[in-house]
Order: C-alpha cells, then structure tokens, then sequence
C-alpha cells in the first residue's frame, strides 16, 4: 500500500547486503526478487525454501546465495518489490481519475482478489510484529511512511477535527486496513471496500487535494 522507490523505505540494516562482484549483476538479482515474490506469495515465508526460489530463478542454489545469504534478506527484498509494484499499479489508478476515497480501496481490491496470497503476506506482516523476525524493521519504516503519507493534505487526514485529532485519523484508518484485510478473508463473498471509501470521505477535510500520491 507507496510514491517513493519501496527500496528507498528498507532500514539499511535490513536491506539484502552486495556480495562481492556479484554484486555488479542488478538484472540477476531482480531476477531472483521476483523468484522469491511469487514463491512466497504461493507458499508462504515458512515453507518457501531457497531451492525452490532457486529454481523459478533458473539459477543454482549457490549462485543465489552469492546474491542473498538467507532467505530473511530474499523476504526483505520481495516485501520491497511487493510495494513497489503496489505504488506502480496506484500510479494507473490514479491516472485514470477515479475520485480521492476510492483509491485506497481500488488497491486494497486487486490484493483481496488474490485469497491465498493475502493469507501468506498477513501472516508475515503479524509474525514480524516480533522483533527479531527479519521483517521486522521493513514493516516498521513502511509503518512509518504509511503515516507520513496518510497525514498528507492529500488524504484529507492533516487537520485536527472537533473529535479526532490527524493522528487519530491516521491510526484509525490504519487499522481500519489492516482490518478489512482479515475480514476480506474470513467473508470472502462480502463487499466490504465501500466501507473503507465511505471511511476516507468521512475523514477527509473539506481542503484535501483532490490528486492523492501514490498508496505507501
């Protein structure tokens, strides 16, 4: 959910670290990315194994660990491709001039028409909340940018209101995300996207920028 490079986003401690002259290969290494984006879409972070990202890659097992030395760094980087394309797709949305409230929801609609897929990317984003997962700090900093973004004249979520301050604003919406994505899975016959545009026009102020950046 995104205007700047995602990349640019991933603390610097978390980012997958250049090995040696290898490192010289930036067409190689998205290969491997997209590798491991779809094979964790597919299997989710625990039973996706390097090999089989490997293999999607039409690279050896150790030609990818001159690339990524764990699958913690391969998660990272498919986690900032995952935003990335988001942002891509919200730049299309937003260029075909659909109103403001409906942009979240129209990208919120191509992630919930993929079930599976969603079921294994919430479940990492709930088992990075430790910290000591290797996710961990990406979700923070995208937390972060989340806010930064949402708390835009664009959004309409800039100014205090007389029951809700911005920032309330802003955690509210949040949270009211995080939870269609469960209940997007858990009534998968239920529209409930309309409640997020309703949400968005609710929060607005009457100043908002009718042009929004693209989704964090």
């Amino acid at each position: 959910m995104n205007g700047m490079d995602a990349s640019a986003t991933v603390p610097a401690s978390a980012r997958p670290r250049t090995r040696g002259p290898y490192a010289t290969t930036p067409a190689r290494r998205a290969q491997i990315v997209r590798a491991a984006l779809a094979s964790i879409a597919e299997h989710g972070y625990e039973r996706a194994s390097i090999r089989d990202i490997a293999a999607r890659a039409d690279v050896t097992h150790a030609a990818l660990l001159r690339h990524f030395a764990d699958k913690g760094e391969l998660l990272v980087a498919a986690l900032a491709q995952r935003d990335a394309d988001d942002e891509e797709f919200a730049r299309h949305i937003m260029e075909s001039r659909v109103p403001p409230e409906q942009v979240l929801s129209a990208v919120l609609r191509n992630d919930f028409s993929h079930p599976e897929q969603g079921r294994n990317w919430l479940a990492i984003t709930v088992a990075a909340t430790n910290p000591d997962h290797p996710a961990h700090d990406f979700f923070v900093a995208r937390r972060e940018r989340m806010r930064s973004y949402l708390s835009s004249r664009r959004f309409g979520t800039d100014e205090d209101g007389e029951e809700l301050s911005a920032d309330d604003k802003v955690t509210m919406l949040a949270a009211m995300i995080d939870g269609l994505r469960i209940q997007a899975l858990m009534t998968p016959g239920h529209d409930i996207l309309p409640l997020l545009e309703v949400f968005m026009r609710l929060i607005a102020t009457p100043s908002a920028d009718p042009e929004p950046p693209a989704i964090p």
